[in-house]
């Protein structure tokens, strides 16, 4: 039902914005001593009076959002886990993986960071931030060692929407949203998710 009710809206607005356009060729037509390229003035003043108020935003946020995923979005080893255990011998194998992760939220359901005791020793932090300039959101993951506060891995991922994961009219904008930086292909945090195994430590 509820697409159904977005394609008759959606056929009634294209249908609106060819009205507009040609009534602002035809006002450029009926002003005088409007010829040529003024006419075509006309009809892109009727196509933007309908465009913008819908669509205003979609550009800059494919455009932020691309320029941020290729800036910052990726992953990460800045230790691996053979460097970890060579400079701490013996304290992996006695590591113990905490069942069900406990975890601290600090922030609330939308800005927040969350502290996973993944072991003993290693902690995994889950940062989220939004909504930041034209519908940005910033996701990132890191796994710390927790005697130093030192980051083993990182990895930044940005999504889109005008509403986080709304559902109905809340986020009506259905094209601005954009799950990931990667729509195909191996995702970076499939990386991240193996290390996080490899430092997890023994199931009880």
């Amino acid at each position: 039902m509820f697409g159904l009710i977005v394609l008759i809206v959606m056929v009634l607005y294209l249908s609106l914005l060819v009205w507009a356009t040609r009534r602002g060729w035809r006002w450029g037509i009926e002003k005088k001593g409007w010829t040529g390229k003024k006419r075509y003035v006309g009809a892109a003043v009727g196509f933007l009076i309908v465009y913008l108020p819908v669509f205003w935003d979609w550009l800059p946020t494919v455009a932020v959002h691309q320029y941020y995923c290729a800036r910052d979005a990726g992953f990460w080893v800045y230790k691996t886990l053979d460097q970890w255990k060579a400079e701490n011998p013996g304290v992996m194998e006695g590591l113990v993986a905490n069942k069900g992760a406990p975890s601290t939220r600090q922030g609330d359901m939308v800005n927040y960071t969350d502290t996973y005791l993944l072991n003993q020793r290693i902690n995994k932090i889950v940062k989220q931030s939004g909504p930041l300039l034209f519908n940005r959101w910033r996701h990132e993951e890191e796994i710390i060692d927790e005697r130093n506060n030192e980051v083993l891995a990182r990895y930044i991922n940005f999504s889109t929407s005008q509403e986080r994961q709304q559902a109905g009219w809340n986020g009506w904008k259905f094209w601005l949203s954009s799950r990931s930086c990667i729509d195909g292909g191996t995702h970076p945090q499939h990386h991240f998710y193996e290390f996080e195994n490899q430092v997890t430590g023994m199931q009880k």
